[in-house]
């Protein structure tokens, strides 16, 4: 087991990468037919959950999972908490510039614009690289890292200078349509980050902040309180975050109380609570990603907690984290791994590259993306070994 200040844990990270796995996948099924509705989301009217309406707020979960160990870490290094502050809010200025950008791309008026829309979205996520970019000592001996980031700059402003899209029906310029993926892990991180950096390792007060982002999103649907409080997204999000940081911040309790022995009984015990709230209020809002109903947030964060009890005892008490390594870049080079398809489906659309239907069909096409989360996972290996790695 690794120190209790420790900013990683093989576990987290494995199931960080598992999660990006099954995103990858589920992305790519819409290149895909006859294939089982379960794989898929369900629409918003329908009361159920299909595979893909499980990894986003797995993700969510996981990333509240990272954040006690980060803030612990940095603190340790001898940041103040306002430098830390400093950092939160850079952070998620960073996920919410992407996400934006991202969303717009989903409205983006083709024809209008003076450039393909294949490379609009090249030089989008290009920028983003620039930006974001992890530069160490071998890039700053060859580049000016503040050359390279300031390109980055200008390439998103001269994207958003000749972007139109469309919008209620009429042409529109950039806005926020919704914050995309990354702006609500964006808002989600915010609001949780600043919970624990207030609050500090202390389960009691961080599982109240929880309860009551759990009844901000029961209040988008019942209004038990007389007046509808929203934090700009669905509480879902923030719920989802602030269960994985109660749950770390369980275990480093228990690990400096010499009680880590008592980490998978009480993380299997809060799954049962929040698995048997999302089914017995199930009647009462049904389970829903789309409306992002509480007993679908109960449901998810119960599903991740249960995960992570099982790669925890594989990992981090077994020694058994190898048969990960596939992945392991997943985990580590997470923002990286998410970009990578971007380039990917730009270039098959510049290629004009088709696939067979036969393999694009029922159980060959499962395969077909199986092996593309794969390879995607692999490349984003490949750039991590030439040190390019997206860090925010």
């Amino acid at each position: 087991m690794k120190s209790t200040t420790s900013s990683r844990l093989r576990s987290i990270d494995i199931l960080r990468a598992l999660t990006m796995l099954l995103m990858i996948f589920v992305n790519d099924l819409w290149t895909l037919t006859d294939i089982p509705g379960w794989l898929g989301h369900k629409a918003a009217s329908e009361d159920g959950m299909g595979l893909a309406d499980v990894v986003f707020p797995a993700f969510l979960f996981i990333v509240g999972l990272s954040i006690p160990l980060a803030i612990r870490a940095r603190l340790k290094k001898g940041d103040s908490k306002w430098q830390i502050l400093k950092h939160i809010t850079e952070r998620t200025l960073a996920l919410l510039i992407m996400g934006v950008f991202m969303v717009n791309l989903e409205h983006i008026h083709a024809d209008n614009l003076p450039i393909p829309r294949v490379l609009w979205q090249i030089l989008m996520a290009a920028a983003f690289f620039l930006i974001w970019n992890a530069y160490g000592q071998n890039w700053k001996n060859r580049f000016q890292p503040w050359i390279l980031k300031g390109t980055g700059w200008v390439i998103l402003l001269f994207l958003a200078v000749v972007y139109t899209g469309y919008g209620n029906g009429q042409e529109t310029w950039m806005h926020v349509y919704w914050w995309g993926i990354l702006g609500l892990i964006g808002w989600g991180y915010l609001f949780s980050a600043l919970a624990f950096l207030l609050l500090g390792n202390r389960p009691g007060l961080l599982t109240g902040v929880f309860i009551l982002f759990m009844l901000l999103n029961i209040n988008e649907f019942q209004t038990p309180f007389g007046f509808t409080l929203k934090l700009v997204v669905s509480a879902s999000n923030l719920a989802l975050v602030m269960g994985g940081v109660v749950l770390t911040s369980v275990m480093l309790l228990l690990r400096e109380k010499n009680l880590i022995r008592f980490l998978i009984p009480v993380t299997l015990a809060a799954a049962a609570l929040l698995m048997l709230f999302g089914f017995l209020t199930r009647p009462v809002w049904g389970i829903s990603k789309i409306q992002a109903t509480p007993s679908w947030t109960a449901i998810c964060a119960a599903i991740t907690a249960i995960a992570f009890a099982l790669v925890h005892l594989l990992a981090d008490r077994a020694g058994w984290y190898r048969w990960a390594d596939i992945i392991r870049a997943a985990g580590t080079s997470t923002l990286t791994c998410y970009l990578v398809p971007f380039f990917a489906y730009a270039i098959r659309d510049l290629s004009g590259l088709t696939l067979p239907s036969v393999l694009t069909t029922g159980i060959a096409g499962i395969l077909k993306s199986i092996l593309f989360a794969i390879l995607i996972i692999q490349i984003t290996g490949i750039l991590e070994r030439m040190k390019i790695r997206l860090k925010i």
